[in-house]
């Protein structure tokens, strides 16, 4: 919500650094200020649109255009920014319920399909391919091959697409990620189904998971080591990913 209310701010507060009095004469302007002024509309819809917000376009125009124009507004600043926290807050509680309800209905039916296992913690999880290997202890490092993806199939985050395997220990991911490694041997493959509870729960990260998000794993270990030197952890040459580590659940 932060990032989207800076983004509003931007929007309202650049009328003092940009060349306002052009903005009524955009369209025969050129092509060129025409790009820019839609990328910008881009770039804040970008940062809307997860926010579940129903919007006036017009009205959303016409507040853009009076405040770039130094013209008299409905709101002060002030007031236009606290209608926009209240919408983002209400906006956001009645997502995550949506989450909640979506999440407890899909585990439910998910836990009735062939070879899905579920354990006392709630994870859900299924071998898609048996390893040869030894299981990793919590203590342990590991070298894994993933793509996590939210209940609608998108994907927010993949080591394939980067082309490289991750490696991190343990202890220092999210609970279903730890639990989920432990119940699988090097060499094989899983699918995890991680509930919020034992991922990001109420609060989310940021603005890339949302509040009660079930985060659907796919994940392949290829090796299991001992916790390297100190100097694993330099900021120089650790380039962990900021999805996985998160010992703490939030709850």
């Amino acid at each position: 919500m932060k990032k989207m209310i800076c983004a509003l701010a931007l929007v309202l507060g650049l009328s003092g650094f940009v060349y306002a009095e052009g903005i009524a004469e955009e369209a025969a302007a050129g092509s060129e200020r025409a790009d820019v002024s839609y990328a910008f509309g881009m770039a804040i819809g970008s940062d809307l649109k997860q926010s579940g917000l129903k919007f006036n376009y017009s009205a959303f125009a016409r507040g853009f255009r009076e405040m770039m124009e130094n013209q008299e507004t409905r709101f002060t600043l002030d007031e236009a920014v606290d209608l926009v926290q209240t919408a983002f807050q209400a906006a956001m509680a009645e997502q995550a319920e949506y989450n909640r309800q979506r999440e407890e209905e899909f585990l439910v039916e998910n836990a009735k399909r062939p070879g899905i296992i579920t354990t006392s913690s709630g994870l859900q999880y299924e071998i898609l391919e048996e390893g040869t290997g030894p299981a990793p202890e919590i203590s342990d490092f590991v070298r894994v091959h993933y793509r996590g993806a939210f209940l609608d199939g998108s994907v927010f985050d993949s080591s394939y697409d980067r082309g490289e395997p991750d490696e991190f220990p343990l202890q220092g991911v999210i609970p279903g990620w730890s639990e989920g490694i432990l119940l699988t041997k090097t060499g094989g493959k899983s699918r995890l189904y991680i509930p919020s509870k034992l991922a990001y729960g109420v609060r989310g990260a940021g603005n890339d998971i949302p509040p009660y998000a079930t985060l659907i794993f796919e994940v392949e270990l290829l090796d299991v080591f001992e916790a390297p030197s100190e100097d694993f952890f330099s900021p120089e040459e650790a380039e962990f990913d900021p999805y996985m580590f998160d010992s703490q659940p939030a709850y």
